[in-house]
């Protein structure tokens, strides 16, 4: 890799990548991830296999271990970002932070304690800055502060539709710095909406160039219907159509000015995450039956309009809370659910990055991910805040061992050496331990 030093992050509970790989566009070297779900763990060390990933909880983390198991050592790290997963946020004790059941946002508070980073960024849900959740999240700049980090207390909830990505969806982030540094800006607004639904998240302005919509976003992609070799497998040598300019830079025809990630050596022709789903005669009749922008009343699957932006990709749930699938979008022009590609498109990342082979884990992958162009933003302006002027690396990376993104649950947790119920039998800190840790 480039000899030339570039700012160093760490990525908490990071998927698939989605967040590693917008801090990379804006010039980082994500040195170290940590993720529990060991499939995730695959798919990010695929697309990533020139970083470390460490495939364990958050709360059987220590900093220590994340610099001794990755390329860090005692390097300074500029950032540490991240987004828990949302676990309801229980407000019943006195003080939320004290309630074991919040302990996945305090292990991120701790980890940013011993890594000592310059700057972190943390990532959730809108909903954690309404009603009784706001407590909780004033609970959480409030241990910032008194651990000698300052937090920007005008926190905002960020579209990603306002930022280039052709989808309605909208994550709250928070930002701060060690009381030494100065604090970040809110990235400033970068596109106007095309027609969506009204969002409160949304923000419309005549000055701003529109966004991508969907048909930008996939219409290019070769129709998967016409393709049997997809019925069996997720990936086909193809021919695409004409790419617009959002579609060109996702299939690596064109470059950005402002991407500073790593170039992957990758294959244009080919199509990849895009196994297809059968749908019976019915299915087919009513999504055919459906008009753009509208709910196909029986299954509740939104159909996609070409001319506007997509809804929220819902990732559905793991397998320790039934294994539920969340509605696809139907897409915009044949009777059938849009391919993991397509809805990766819809997320803004790139062709050459690569989900699981199942369609399953797959959208749960992009669903779960924080799209890379909002992720972006966010990191652009840590950059900028640092003083940084980041440079596009020279070197061409390549990618990871396919059979990464082959392995079912077992096979995954083998390669990591972690038990196969490692996502059920997630650990709980007693409410005292966690609070002692924290003032340690």
């Amino acid at each position: 890799m480039d000899s030339q030093q570039r700012p160093i992050g760490v990525d908490l509970f990071a998927g698939a990548g989605g967040m590693s790989l917008g801090f990379e566009e804006a010039g980082f070297d994500v040195l170290a991830a940590v993720e529990l779900d060991p499939i995730h763990c695959a798919t990010h060390e695929f697309n990533f296999p020139f970083w470390s990933i460490l495939c364990q909880s958050v709360e059987d983390t220590t900093g220590e271990e994340i610099r001794n198991r990755s390329t860090i050592g005692n390097q300074e790290i500029d950032i540490v970002f991240g987004g828990s997963p949302c676990q309801g946020f229980s407000m019943i004790g006195k003080r939320a932070l004290d309630d074991p059941r919040n302990a996945l946002i305090f292990h991120f508070l701790r980890l940013v304690l011993e890594l000592k980073p310059k700057y972190f960024v943390f990532e959730n849900v809108p909903g954690l800055t309404v009603n009784q959740h706001r407590q909780f999240l004033l609970e959480i700049i409030e241990e910032f502060r008194a651990s000698g980090y300052e937090v920007e207390e005008d926190y905002k909830v960020l579209n990603a539709a306002n930022y280039g990505v052709p989808q309605d969806r909208a994550r709250l982030f928070l930002l701060g710095c060690r009381q030494d540094l100065p604090l970040p800006k809110y990235p400033q607004l970068q596109t106007q909406p095309a027609k969506s639904k009204k969002s409160k998240y949304l923000v419309f302005r005549a000055d701003l160039p529109d966004c991508p919509t969907v048909w930008d976003a996939i219409g290019d992609l070769p129709e998967v219907e016409f393709v049997s070799e997809l019925l069996d497998r997720d990936w086909v040598i193809a021919e695409y159509g004409k790419p617009s300019k959002y579609s060109s830079l996702l299939r690596g025809l064109s470059v950005s000015e402002d991407d500073y990630s790593y170039e992957r050596l990758f294959d244009p022709r080919l199509l990849t995450s895009s196994i297809r789903t059968k749908h019976n005669s019915l299915s087919i009749s009513r999504f055919q039956q459906t008009l753009p922008g509208k709910t196909e009343p029986v299954s509740r699957f939104h159909k996609l309009d070409k001319d506007g932006i997509c809804h929220t990709l819902r990732a559905g749930t793991d397998r320790q809370r039934g294994a539920f699938t969340s509605p696809r979008p139907i897409h915009p022009s044949m009777p059938r659910c849009i391919t993991v590609r397509e809805a990766a498109r819809l997320h803004s990342y790139p062709d050459w990055f690569r989900f699981h082979v199942t369609k399953w884990h797959g959208f749960r992958q992009v669903g779960n991910s924080v799209p890379p162009l909002l992720a972006k933003a966010v990191a652009a302006e840590i950059i900028r805040v640092l003083g940084v002027l980041p440079m596009k690396p020279k070197d061409k990376m390549l990618l990871g061992d396919e059979k990464l993104l082959q392995l079912n649950m077992s096979e995954a947790a083998q390669h990591y050496g972690v038990s196969t119920k490692v996502i059920e039998l997630r650990k709980r800190q007693p409410t005292s331990k966690v609070v002692d840790t924290l003032h340690l």
